[in-house]
C-alpha cells in the first residue's frame, strides 16, 4: 500500500512538473507592466504570471493570520 500511494504521488508530481512546463514553454511572448506610472521591464508571460502567484501565495495567508488574530483580540474584549 505505501509503494502505490508513492507511485501515485510521483505520478502526480510528474504531471505537475510537464503541466508547469507545458505551461512556461507556450507563454514566451514578453510583455511590459505598467502600474501606477511605474514600468516593469519586459518579462516572459509565463514569469509575470508565477511571480504573480507567488506573491499571492505569500500575502494571502499574512492577510488571514493578521485578520484571524485581530478577530481573536475582539473576542476576548467582549468575554
Amino acid at each position: 500500500m505505501r509503494n502505490l500511494k508513492r507511485m501515485l504521488l510521483g505520478a502526480f508530481i510528474l504531471l505537475l512538473v510537464l503541466v508547469v512546463l507545458a505551461f512556461v514553454l507556450e507563454n514566451q511572448q514578453s510583455i511590459s507592466l505598467i502600474f501606477l506610472g511605474w514600468s516593469a521591464p519586459q518579462l516572459p508571460a509565463s514569469l509575470v504570471m508565477v511571480l504573480a502567484l507567488l506573491v499571492g501565495m505569500l500575502i494571502g495567508p499574512i492577510l488571514a493570520w493578521f485578520l484571524g488574530r485581530s478577530s481573536r483580540a475582539s473576542r476576548k474584549r467582549l468575554v
